[in-house]
C-alpha cells in the first residue's frame, strides 16, 4: 500500500488551493527548466524506465508512444494532445486533477512536449466539465504570465503554447483520433490507422495523444527519478494510480494507490467496505463501464493492474472501480450499459452501427426473460463478430460487459428464461 512521502498528488481532495503560489509549495515548477535542458532522449528514456504505461485505459508504455514522434524537425507545428475528455462511466479522476491540481498537468504538458519536440499543446476536455474548464483556463493564464509556457518557457530556450478546447459532449471523442477529428472541427469519428498519429495527427501534422493522469504525472517521475516510480507496484505494473470507487460501497471515494493492490483491500480500507459487508458482494466492475464484470470469486484475490485483471478475463481501463451488491438485478445493469453503448456509437462500422443497438435489445429480452436458452450462446456469438471488428475499440467496449455477464451469469440468464417459461405454463393451465 502506498506510503504518505510517495503519492503524488497531495491535492486530489482540494483541501489547499489550486493557484500557481500554492502548487509551487507543494514543489511543482521546482526546477522544470533543468528538467527541460536534459534534452529529448534523455527525458524518453527516463519515462521508459520508469515503466509508466497510459492511464486513459489502454496502458501503453508511455516513453515507448513518445519516441514514435520524428526525431527531426521539418519546421513545420508538432503536437501533443491531453485527452481530458473523460466520459467512461464510472470514471472520475481527470477531473479531479483538473480541479484541484492543474499546475501538474500544465507542468506536465510543458515537459511531454520538450520530451517530444512538440510546439504546441492542446488539451480537449469535456464540454459537461465547466467549472474544471474555467480553472484550468486561469491556470494556463497564470503559467503563461509567470514565463513558465510560451516563449522561452521556464527560462529554458525552448516555445511551448498551450491551447484549451472545449469539446461538445461525445463518448466517442474520448478515442484518439476521434478527439483529433472533433479538435479539427468535424464529426468525432475515429480514423482507420495506420496511419498513426505520430506519423499524421493533428491537421496532417506528427502528434502524441495522452490521457491527463499519465501527463500530469511526468513531472514527479522526472523529478524524482525512474528507479523510484518503478520500484512502486508490480513488474510491468509500475508506480501509483488513482482509482475511483462507487457504486454499493459505504464511502464512494477516489485516491491514489499503489499499482497492484488487491481489489478487496482497496475497497476495504478506502471506501469502508461493501454495503452489508463483504459476504453481500455480487460482481465488481474494475476498470470503467467498458470492462467485463467479475464475480465475487474472483474479486477475493485479484490485483488492480494491468496484467492481473487481463489474467482474470477483465481489464484495469480507467480504474473506474463500480461495486454491485446482492440487491443488483445484474442484467439489468448489463442492459443499461448496453443502451450506452448503442446511444454513444458513433454510426460508421456495420458491426458496432447495428451491433450495439442488437445487443440492448437481445440483453433487455434476457433480463425479461422472453429469450430461448439457445439464444444466449447467439449473444456470445454475435459479441465475438463485433469485438475486434470495428475501427475503434467501441465495439470491444460494447460487447465486453455482456461476455463477462455470460461468462459468469449465465445460470441467472438460463434461470429466468425457465423460471419466465414455466409461469406461463401455469398460467395456461
Amino acid at each position: 500500500m502506498l506510503h504518505d512521502r510517495d503519492r503524488i498528488f497531495t491535492n486530489l481532495y482540494g483541501e489547499q488551493p489550486w493557484n500557481l503560489e500554492a502548487a509551487r509549495k507543494r514543489g511543482d515548477w521546482d526546477g522544470t527548466k533543468d528538467l527541460i535542458l536534459r534534452g529529448r532522449e534523455a527525458l524518453v528514456q527516463e519515462i521508459k524506465d520508469s515503466g509508466l504505461r497510459g492511464r486513459g485505459g489502454a496502458g501503453f508504455p508511455t516513453g515507448l508512444k513518445w519516441s514514435f514522434m520524428p526525431k527531426q524537425s521539418d519546421g513545420g507545428p508538432v503536437y501533443l494532445v491531453v485527452n481530458a475528455d473523460e466520459s467512461e462511466p464510472g470514471t472520475c479522476k481527470d477531473r479531479e486533477i483538473i480541479r484541484n491540481d492543474p499546475h501538474k498537468l500544465i507542468e506536465g504538458c510543458v515537459l511531454a512536449s520538450a520530451a517530444m519536440g512538440c510546439t504546441h499543446c492542446y488539451i480537449y476536455i469535456r464540454g459537461e466539465f465547466v467549472r474544471e474548464a474555467r480553472i484550468l483556463e486561469a491556470a494556463i493564464a497564470e503559467a503563461y504570465e509567470a514565463g513558465l509556457v510560451g516563449r522561452d518557457a521556464c527560462g529554458s530556450g525552448y516555445d511551448i503554447e498551450i491551447h484549451l478546447h472545449r469539446g461538445a459532449g461525445a463518448y466517442i471523442c474520448g478515442e484518439e483520433t476521434g478527439l483529433l477529428e472533433s479538435l479539427e472541427g468535424k464529426k468525432g469519428q475515429p480514423r482507420l490507422k495506420p496511419p498513426f498519429p505520430a506519423a499524421v495527427g493533428l491537421y496532417g501534422r506528427p502528434t502524441t495523444v495522452n490521457n491527463v493522469e499519465t501527463i500530469a504525472v511526468v513531472p514527479t517521475i522526472l523529478r524524482r527519478g525512474a528507479a523510484w516510480f518503478a520500484g512502486l507496484g508490480r513488474q510491468n505494473n509500475t508506480g501509483t494510480k488513482i482509482f475511483c470507487i462507487s457504486g454499493h460501497v459505504n464511502q464512494p471515494c477516489t485516491v491514489e494507490e499503489e499499482m497492484g493492490i488487491p481489489l478487496k483491500t482497496l475497497i476495504e480500507k478506502h471506501a469502508g467496505g461493501v454495503r452489508g459487508g463483504w459476504d453481500n458482494l455480487l460482481a465488481i466492475i474494475p476498470g470503467g463501464s467498458s470492462v467485463p464484470l467479475i464475480p465475487k470469486s474472483v474479486c477475493e484475490a485479484v490485483r488492480m493492474d494491468f496484467d492481473s485483471l487481463r489474467e482474470a478475463q477483465s481489464g484495469l481501463g480507467t480504474a473506474g472501480v463500480i461495486v454491485m451488491d446482492r440487491s443488483t438485478d445484474i442484467v439489468r445493469a448489463i442492459a443499461r450499459l448496453s443502451k450506452f453503448y448503442m446511444h454513444e456509437s458513433c454510426g460508421q462500422c456495420t458491426p458496432c452501427r447495428e451491433g450495439t443497438g442488437w445487443l440492448w435489445r437481445m440483453v433487455t429480452r434476457l433480463a425479461e426473460g422472453k429469450a430461448e436458452i439457445a439464444e444466449i450462446d447467439l449473444v456470445w456469438d454475435v459479441t465475438k463478430q463485433i469485438e475486434g471488428h470495428t475501427i475503434c475499440a467501441l465495439g470491444d467496449a460494447a460487447a465486453w460487459p455482456v461476455q463477462g455477464l455470460i461468462r459468469h451469469f449465465r445460470d441467472e440468464l438460463e434461470r429466468r428464461i425457465v423460471a419466465r417459461k414455466s409461469g406461463g405454463d401455469r398460467a395456461a393451465a
